[in-house]
C-alpha cells in the first residue's frame, strides 16, 4: 500500500510517498480501507518530533480516518469488534498511522458512521468535535447563557466550538487572524477579535467586566496566563494544546519551544482557590480506557449532524501525496476550517 512517512522529524518536506506492507488485522482488529483524513495540528507536532510521547521515526503520522471497513481479523472478530462487518462506513481514531491506503484498528477506536454523511464530512468530526464536545460539556459544563472565549476560532476545533456553543445559547468570544474576522461574524462569533491588532483581555473585560465563564486555549505559552486573566469566579480554563513551541516554518527549534515553556503560568492550588477558577487539560489520545464515554459523545455528535446543528468546514482536501503541501498550507495559517487527506 501507498502510505506517507516521517523518515526523519522535521519540516514538511520529510514526508515522502513509500510503499508500505499492507496491513493485516489481528483478532480484535478492523482493516479499514482508508478515503479520507483529518490533518490536524498533532500530526504536525508529530512530524516535528515535539508531540508529547509521540512516535519515533520512521512513522506513518495522522489520528484520524474515515473509510470503509474491508474485514475483521480472527475467529472470534464478530464478538470483539462489535459487530462490524465488511462495507460499512466508519471512522476511526488512532494514535497515528492513520496517513495510508489501508489501517488496521483496534476495534475500540472504530465507531460506525450513520448514513447520510460523506466521507469528507466523516473525516472532519472526531478529532475536532470530540475536543469540542468534551471540554465545553465534560470538562467546562457550559450552560445557556454562559460566556466562552474560544482561541483560534476559525480552526477546526474552534469551528466546532463556535457550532455547540451557539447551539447551547453561549455568548461567544472567538479569536483568529485580522483577514478572517469577517468569517468569524458569519458563523455567530458575537465578539470577533483579532489576536494581532487587539488585546483580547480588554475586549473580554469591556464586555463582561466581571469575567467570563470559560475559555478554551491551544495555544500556550504566555497565551494561558492571559487566558486566566479574563474568567470570572466558578471560570474554567480548558488546555487542548501547545502551538506556541511550533513555528511556521515547520522545524523544531529548541529556543522557541523553551522560550514558550519559560512563558507558560504556574497556577497555584491556593490561587485557583482564591479566585474559584478550574485549568484542566483534555487529550483524546489518552481517553482510550473511556471507550464507552468517547462513543457515547461521538453517537451524540452524529446525531447532531444528522439534525443540521453542526456541519464541518471544509477548508482545503489535498491528495495523499501531497500531505507536504497540506501541512505547510497549516503551517502558514491558510487554512479556515478543516484540511483533509483524500486517497484516490
Amino acid at each position: 500500500m501507498r502510505a506517507l512517512v516521517v523518515g526523519r522529524y522535521g519540516p514538511p518536506t520529510n514526508l515522502e510517498i513509500r510503499q508500505e506492507p499492507d496491513p493485516q488485522p489481528k483478532p480484535g482488529e478492523v482493516l479499514v480501507r482508508v478515503r479520507a483524513i483529518g490533518v490536524n495540528f498533532g500530526d504536525l507536532m508529530q512530524r516535528m518530533g515535539i508531540y508529547p510521547g509521540g512516535p519515533k521515526p520512521p512513522f506513518v503520522p495522522g489520528m484520524e480516518l474515515a473509510g470503509m471497513v474491508e474485514r475483521v481479523g480472527g475467529a472470534t472478530a464478530a464478538a470483539e469488534t462489535d459487530g462490524l462487518r465488511a462495507g460499512e462506513q466508519v471512522v476511526a481514531l488512532v494514535p497515528f498511522g492513520a496517513y495510508a491506503e489501508w489501517a488496521a484498528v483496534p476495534s475500540r477506536y472504530v465507531f460506525r458512521v450513520p448514513a447520510g454523511i460523506s466521507f469528507e464530512d466523516a473525516a472532519a468530526i472526531p478529532v475536532n468535535y470530540l475536543t469540542a464536545y468534551h471540554s465545553m460539556f465534560a470538562v467546562g459544563n457550559v450552560q445557556a447563557g454562559d460566556r466562552i472565549l474560544i482561541h483560534g476560532a476559525a480552526g477546526g476545533v474552534g469551528i466546532a466550538a463556535v457550532q455547540l456553543a451557539r447551539r447551547k445559547g453561549l455568548v461567544i468570544f472567538g479569536t483568529a487572524g485580522p483577514t478572517k474576522q469577517d468569517f468569524l461574524r458569519k458563523i455567530g462569533v458575537d465578539h470577533p477579535i483579532s489576536h494581532e491588532r487587539a488585546d483580547f483581555v480588554e475586549v473580554v473585560r469591556k464586555f463582561a467586566p466581571d469575567g467570563i465563564e470559560m475559555v478554551m486555549d491551544p495555544i500556550g505559552g504566555k497565551s494561558f496566563a492571559e487566558s486566566y486573566k479574563c474568567l470570572g469566579p466558578t471560570g474554567r480554563l480548558v488546555i487542548y494544546g501547545f502551538s506556541a513551541a511550533a513555528g511556521g516554518d515547520g522545524k523544531k527549534s529548541w529556543m522557541r519551544g523553551l522560550m514558550a515553556l519559560a512563558q507558560t503560568a504556574r497556577f497555584h492550588p491556593l490561587r485557583l482557590m482564591r479566585d474559584n477558577i478550574s485549568v484542566s487539560g483534555v487529550n483524546l489520545g489518552v481517553l482510550e480506557t473511556r471507550g464507552a464515554l468517547v462513543r457515547r459523545e461521538l453517537d451524540d455528535l452524529f446525531r447532531m449532524y444528522g439534525a443540521g446543528e453542526i456541519k464541518p468546514v471544509i477548508s482545503k482536501k489535498f491528495f495523499l501525496e501531497q500531505g507536504a503541501e497540506a501541512h505547510q498550507f497549516i503551517h502558514d495559517r491558510k487554512n479556515v476550517g478543516k484540511v483533509l487527506l483524500w486517497v484516490r
